[in-house]
């Protein structure tokens, strides 16, 4: 007889390539990570010690379908490297950190920006602008061997129009810095996923747009509004 009161719920999982499964413990993100976004954001892009928000495991979604969500009249599109971790600990020296690393994904972080823009203009947490549900449409992963994603293209479009480009080379903090830093703050874990921040040219969505986003080496990701 078990002694749990419920039946556990199942642990969210991202698709593999190769048609295999990674099972997600927690997801990180980090902020204004990118120069010219933190420009268009409406701040000093300065390499201040970086800070992340999280959002839940249950929020990535590999489905292709991004349903427009309640309460907002403004959602933005922000293409991501997703990182998955293989292992972890804490403070991890930046110089090991990519020891760490499993795979990588094309993701996006999709923003209630009026209902993110009431938090901060508040000082309260923003969760409910960036922690709903299936708020982080997700590609297939690819495992890290072989891959050199401290550089490579970057972009989006909305309906076959460009809307996001830049380079991974252009983050602020690099990958392997993130992962110490994040270490430094918590026990990071297998099955971690960190989403890495978005280049400029964020902007709104509607239903029935469809936006294409691309990581140079990775499986492309196609997104409905629906």
């Amino acid at each position: 007889m078990s002694d749990m009161v419920l039946t556990s719920p199942p642990r969210p999982t991202l698709p593999v390539q190769d048609g295999r499964l990674f099972p997600v413990r927690r997801v990180y993100c980090i902020g204004r990570n990118y120069a010219e976004h933190t420009r268009e954001m409406g701040h000093d892009p300065d390499r201040d010690p970086p800070f992340y928000f999280q959002k839940n495991p249950e929020n990535l979604d590999p489905s292709g379908e991004f349903p427009y969500p309640s309460l907002s009249q403004d959602v933005h599109h922000e293409v991501e490297l997703l990182v998955a971790l293989r292992s972890g600990g804490r403070d991890i020296p930046a110089d090991k950190a990519m020891d760490h690393v499993w795979g990588y994904a094309v993701a996006l972080d999709m923003t209630r920006r009026d209902l993110q823009g009431q938090m901060k203009a508040t000082g309260r947490p923003w969760e409910i602008g960036k922690a709903f549900e299936r708020s982080a449409p997700v590609g297939r992963l690819m495992p890290a061997e072989g891959l050199n994603m401290s550089q490579g293209a970057i972009t989006l479009t909305l309906n076959g129009s460009p809307r996001q480009s830049g380079d991974l080379s252009q983050m602020i903090w690099s990958i392997p810095e993130q992962i110490a830093y994040l270490s430094r703050t918590y026990d990071i874990a297998a099955g971690d996923v960190i989403l890495t921040g978005t280049p400029a040219g964020v902007g709104p969505v509607t239903v029935g747009d469809v936006m294409e986003a691309r990581i140079d080496g990775l499986p492309d990701l196609s997104v409905r509004v629906v």
